[in-house]
């Protein structure tokens, strides 16, 4: 069913709905917890369906052959690294993935032996209940707002500000050619080119842009992907040209987290961090560690 043969249903309900009892329950739509749950659980379930259409299209560790980079980075980590999407891959599925054999949480420490220790997932996407959490209590209304992803990746910042959110354009910058067909492909599918726009572009390349950006999201985007003096490049243009007065910045992990191992600074007066509620109950498992990496600021 389109949308239009949804609203012509729904005009046919109501019609068909005693004149005494329209405003009552136009009252519950507008005003019900219950009504609430079901279009949270519709869009939910839409994001879990661009999931699986996305898993279907990558390798279980959700990494091109291409990311040469990313890959060295992750050798070089302290312990052994493994990338599971969180957008893919709930922890429910992980579970049952490691519980078929073809995934692992743990690594041996020594050949043959049972001696192991755990391994370290990471992710470089949002988990839907960490779109949720992002759109819906962490950002304002968004009405009239332009959003712009760096790195957008799979597109999951993108899909859940089009579910979740009311902003008037979402633009993803990814500079991987192979990621930009696959997020098209997706927003071509689930009809979202209306307020969706993926650039396959540097950051370095969008002065413009990002001067009229109102809301600006960095999930993980350097560190994993940049060699350090790429980085201070990358950071610097941001600050340089980040500069509407109100708009706002999200990063993952927070600014300091991120420039301290660059050793380089915050530009004083530029941003001003926002307190945030990290206590919402979403439901599911949710991870409340995953939640505390989430900083709000607010261009000074």
């Amino acid at each position: 069913m389109d949308l239009w043969e949804a609203k012509s249903e729904i005009k046919k309900l109501l019609s068909n709905v005693k004149p005494s009892d329209v405003r009552g329950l136009l009252t519950w739509i507008r005003c019900s917890d219950e009504f609430d749950d079901f279009l949270s659980n519709n869009q939910t379930n839409l994001l879990k369906n661009i999931s699986e259409d996305l898993r279907g299209s990558l390798p279980l560790d959700a990494m091109l052959s291409s990311e040469v980079t990313a890959y060295n980075k992750m050798q070089q980590c302290s312990r052994p690294t493994v990338h599971v999407d969180s957008f893919l891959y709930d922890e429910d599925q992980v579970d049952s993935l490691c519980e078929d054999g073809t995934m692992s949480r743990s690594y041996c420490l020594t050949c043959g032996s049972h001696r192991t220790a755990p391994l370290d997932f990471i992710s470089h996407s949002f988990s839907i209940l960490e779109l949720r959490f992002l759109f819906e209590n962490v950002l304002p209304d968004l009405r009239g707002q332009l959003v712009v992803d760096v790195g957008s990746r799979l597109g999951a910042v993108l899909y859940g500000g089009h579910v979740f959110s009311s902003a008037s354009k979402l633009i993803g910058l990814e500079i991987n050619e192979e990621f930009v067909k696959l997020q098209n492909t997706i927003l071509q599918k689930y009809e979202m080119t209306d307020r969706v726009q993926v650039l396959h572009t540097d950051v370095l390349l969008q002065k413009v842009l990002l001067q009229n950006t109102d809301v600006l999201i960095l999930n993980n985007v350097f560190e994993f992907f940049m060699e350090p003096s790429e980085q201070v490049r990358a950071w610097r243009f941001i600050m340089k040209n980040f500069r509407k007065k109100g708009s706002l910045l999200v990063c993952v992990p927070g600014l300091q987290e991120s420039l301290n191992s660059l050793q380089e600074d915050v530009q004083p007066g530029w941003v001003e961090e926002l307190p945030l509620d990290h206590k919402v109950y979403l439901g599911g498992d949710m991870d409340q560690d995953a939640l505390t990496q989430i900083h709000l600021y607010t261009v000074m």
